[in-house]
């Protein structure tokens, strides 16, 4: 006997009239044994405070399968409009305190980082 794959549900999506757009350019994850929380935050230029525009919690399972969709989401993008361009990552507070600062010419190290 082969089990019957599920049935696809189809959901009819309701937008309410008065719903508002959030923009967010940060968010911090933190988690939970049971759930992992999302903060949608607004940083803004000359402005110290950072906003929490949003916080969304979910199942574990559920934020796996969100990532998966913005992966294929992002995926589909750059096919049609180009590879996204990220800023290079900061260095971690434990590099910028403790690592020792030397000029490329102290050192005869290219820009690259390797040696000339």
């Amino acid at each position: 006997m082969n089990p019957q794959p599920p049935q696809q549900r189809q959901i009819r999506l309701d937008i309410p009239a008065n719903l508002n757009a959030t923009y967010s350019n940060t968010v911090i994850i933190s988690h939970t044994q049971s759930e992992v929380i999302f903060d949608f935050i607004q940083v803004m230029p000359n402005d110290p405070r950072a906003r929490i525009q949003s916080r969304v919690i979910m199942a574990p399972s559920n934020a796996k399968l969100f990532l998966r969709a913005l992966q294929e989401n992002l995926q589909r993008y750059e096919e049609r409009n180009g590879e996204i361009k990220v800023p290079p990552t900061p260095p971690s507070l434990a590099e910028q305190l403790f690592s020792v600062t030397r000029s490329p010419e102290d050192e005869g190290i290219d820009d690259a980082g390797t040696g000339t």
